[in-house]
């Protein structure tokens, strides 16, 4: 099979896991919601209301695709498939089973952490192509936020590609041993509070902020193209938390073969549970403080963690 075929298919596969994923991740994060807000959530359609994503995808289907007629139509078009398409590449990457990723390359942690940073390109472009003073703003927000929290992101796995020697996941995953649990404790949260700034999500979610920019970079889009916006996010949480819990969580540990693969898929769901959790409990930070918080707390923790790394690496 030629490569262009293969990544085609592996394509196809990563669009269909992400697609599913955010429709289970829709319905959830209601259920999520509600509880938290003393509440049912969906209800209705299904047992529990599982099913209620099945007729909200042929709503959105059918919505009319509205273009602001002072827009710039190709860049506003495409926009959405430009965010969407650096989450669906990340998780290529990402080992779902001991030894195996779809995508096994030796700078597969580096992979995972660039790539995903182009959808930054996709907000702005889609934030100026709409000509709306309320999505510029929203598209400002999001390139200083993304781009200022890549670093305590990046930094936070740094100290498991020192102890794993390799950038290469599935080498990490093989190297992982159960005392990195509490050795890499720091690092851990750090990722986790940084991927949850990079995907636009609350207590961060300023470039959204329905309070003040009526939804941001994505105010003028509707149907299908604000669904893909939607799908971006929820694959953005599904890979963050894959990766976390393959790396720094030891993917399939203690398990090993099928089992091991229900593991590494229950610590997955609880860390997207938490990154909702987070959402639905605290109160949306200013950007000041967003951005002094990245600056002033993380990325010193991240180099406090380094430096514990530094001292017990000599010893292994």
């Amino acid at each position: 099979m030629s490569s262009l075929l293969l990544g085609i298919l592996w394509g196809v596969a990563g669009v269909l896991v992400i697609a599913g994923g955010a429709v289970i991740g829709v319905w959830w994060e209601r259920k999520v919601a509600g509880h938290i807000q003393l509440r049912y959530g969906p209800q209705q359609i299904g047992p529990a209301g599982s099913l209620q994503m099945l007729a909200d995808v042929p709503k959105l289907l059918f919505k009319e695709d509205i273009v602001p007629s002072g827009a710039d139509r190709p860049l506003f078009k495409w926009a959405p498939l430009m965010a969407f398409a650096p989450v669906a590449a990340a998780m290529a990457v990402i080992p779902f089973a001991a030894g195996w990723a779809p995508f096994d390359t030796s700078v597969g942690v580096l992979f995972f952490l660039a790539v995903p940073s182009l959808e930054v390109v996709a907000i702005l472009v889609a934030a100026w192509a709409q000509r709306n003073s309320y999505a510029a703003i929203g598209g400002l927000r999001a390139a200083s936020q993304m781009i200022a929290y890549e670093v305590p992101r990046t930094l936070a796995v740094a100290p498991l590609v020192l102890l794993a020697g390799s950038l290469r996941p599935t080498e990490v995953v093989a190297a992982w041993r159960w005392w990195w649990l509490p050795l890499l404790a720091i690092a851990f949260v750090v990722y986790l509070i940084a991927s949850i700034a990079e995907m636009n999500r609350g207590p961060f979610d300023l470039p959204e902020a329905e309070s003040e920019l009526v939804a941001g970079y994505f105010a003028d889009y509707s149907g299908m193209r604000w669904a893909i916006f939607m799908m971006a996010e929820y694959g953005a949480v599904i890979t963050a938390s894959l990766f976390a819990a393959a790396t720094f969580l030891g993917a399939g540990w203690p398990f090993s073969g099928a089992l091991g693969v229900v593991a590494l898929v229950v610590k997955t769901s609880v860390l997207v549970t938490i990154v909702m959790w987070t959402k639905w409990t605290l109160p949306r930070v200013r950007q000041d403080q967003l951005l002094r918080f990245c600056w002033v707390v993380l990325v010193p923790a991240t180099l406090v963690q380094l430096a514990i790394v530094g001292v017990v690496l000599p010893w292994m």
